[in-house]
């Protein structure tokens, strides 16, 4: 399995996410610039400019027509894919962390950070099939948990939200009244900061990586905790196979203590679970730096990371990975 490395970032990168169909990687990095790539071959096809800040995490609509960009500028911006267009700029008064379309992209829910004495927000905000009838008012706005909120996604049939972040609690809230349903239990939760957060392909569990070394499977619907998976370094991005029972854990030290340590005992390697037995089966070496974003492609046969080295790095599977037996 060769990998291909993909350098067109000059910072960290901060999110991976494929289109449905598997054939664009967007990725987002501290640079300003979200770049889509070629999924098959890692080859750039463009860039998306506008930002003036870190863009921290990004999502593609169902029919990879429309890119939303959350980014440290205070914006949130809508983007046309295929021209690069800007289409809508949404503003807050504190960075947008997280963003993720609904089921049928008619909404979109968008996390801001705590910042200058405001408190974290969710904000769920309807998108228009035409750009130029747009507007920027929220449906909801939900305020509450303390400390930044680094994911938030839509539940089963869009009628919840789900939320984790530094406080290390897992929130399930009503979509539509903005009221908290369900937290995850303080005894069987995490005990540091939930980094990132990963719906399943058929959206019945999710996985939650977290700076405690752990990352934890969790029914979408009763907040269950379904496995745990453990590591010896923090945890800062995880994904799961849709084809295998495969759980990918990508992490490393704090960017601050790099510096100090041999590059070989940061381990900075994406780690292979097996889903069900929580065993690791597997490691992919090569990056220089802690792996900050994860991604599966959605036919389940190839995988991207991004790390704070810069690069992109795009693995095809072999075929005998499709055959590993435990």
């Amino acid at each position: 399995m060769r990998p291909i490395l993909m350098k067109g970032h000059e910072r960290p990168l901060t999110f991976l996410k494929y289109n449905r169909d598997g054939d664009l990687l967007f990725s987002c990095a501290k640079d300003h610039t979200p770049t889509v790539w070629f999924a098959d071959n890692g080859e750039r096809l463009g860039t998306y400019r506008g930002h003036n800040g870190a863009v921290w995490c990004c999502d593609v609509s169902r029919d990879s027509s429309r890119l939303i960009t959350g980014s440290a500028d205070q914006t949130a911006m809508l983007w046309d894919v295929q021209t690069g267009t800007q289409l809508h700029t949404f503003t807050f008064d504190s960075p947008a962390r997280s963003v993720d379309f609904s089921v049928g992209d008619k909404l979109a829910v968008i996390t801001t950070d705590p910042f200058m004495g405001l408190t974290s927000a969710i904000h769920v905000k309807r998108i228009s099939e035409d750009p130029s009838e747009q507007i920027s008012e929220s449906v909801l706005v939900l305020k509450g948990p303390q400390g930044r909120i680094n994911r938030a996604v839509w539940g089963p049939l869009n009628k919840t939200i789900i939320s984790a972040g530094e406080d290390a609690v897992i929130r399930i809230w009503d979509a539509e009244t903005g009221k908290i349903l369900k937290e995850s239990d303080k005894e069987f939760g995490h005990k540091k900061g939930i980094t990132s957060l990963q719906k399943s392909v058929d959206g019945s569990h999710f996985i939650t990586g977290s700076l405690d070394k752990s990352a934890k499977l969790w029914d979408i619907r009763t907040l269950t905790l379904i496995k745990n998976y453990t590591t010896e370094r923090p945890v800062n991005a995880v994904t799961m196979s849709p084809l295998l029972n495969h759980v990918v854990l990508g992490g490393g030290q704090d960017a601050s203590a790099v510096t100090t340590t041999d590059h070989r005992a940061g381990k900075f390697e994406a780690k292979f679970y097996d889903k069900i037995l929580t065993e690791e089966i597997g490691g992919v070496k090569g990056h220089f730096g802690p792996i900050n974003a994860l991604a599966f492609n959605p036919d389940g046969k190839s995988f991207a990371s991004g790390g704070e080295d810069g690069y992109v790095r795009l693995h095809h599977f072999d075929q005998d990975y499709f055959n590993i037996k435990i």
